[in-house]
């Protein structure tokens, strides 16, 4: 009884890994269609209120509002097209996700250190953290 409740307790963590995983490329794939759409809004709107984006060495901002206005200047200059290559995904738990990975766009390119994507009450999967860096 003891080893079957070890394979129950097994298979709901890898359900759970399972549903976050989907959750975090549906909404990593609502981020990136959105900013190469030229949707400043559709790409705020992936990030928690109170979340926060670090870009080298452009700055740090700090909830949705500062985020917005930060991808909206960039998408009036003309950046699109953005990509993730070797694309690094770990679970931490079962409510948060890290993603890492080469990024490239119509006008740069870089790293992208710490995306940190945490599973909300209703399922969706929201960015808390944003870290990346603009290759010089």
């Amino acid at each position: 009884m003891q080893n079957l409740s070890k394979v129950n307790s097994a298979n709901q963590a890898a359900s759970a890994e399972h549903e976050a995983l989907i959750a975090v490329a549906k909404a990593s794939k609502a981020w990136k269609d959105a900013f190469n759409s030229g949707d400043a809004i559709g790409a705020a709107n992936q990030y928690e209120n109170d979340a926060i984006l670090v870009a080298k060495p452009l700055g740090t901002f700090r909830g949705k509002e500062e985020i917005q206005e930060f991808w909206t200047n960039l998408i009036n200059q003309g950046f699109k097209d953005v990509v993730y290559l070797n694309t690094k995904t770990e679970i931490l738990d079962e409510q948060t996700t890290r993603i890492s990975a080469n990024w490239k766009m119509n006008q740069a390119h870089g790293v992208i250190t710490n995306e940190t994507w945490v599973i909300q009450p209703d399922g969706r999967a929201l960015l808390r953290e944003d870290h990346f860096e603009v290759a010089e």
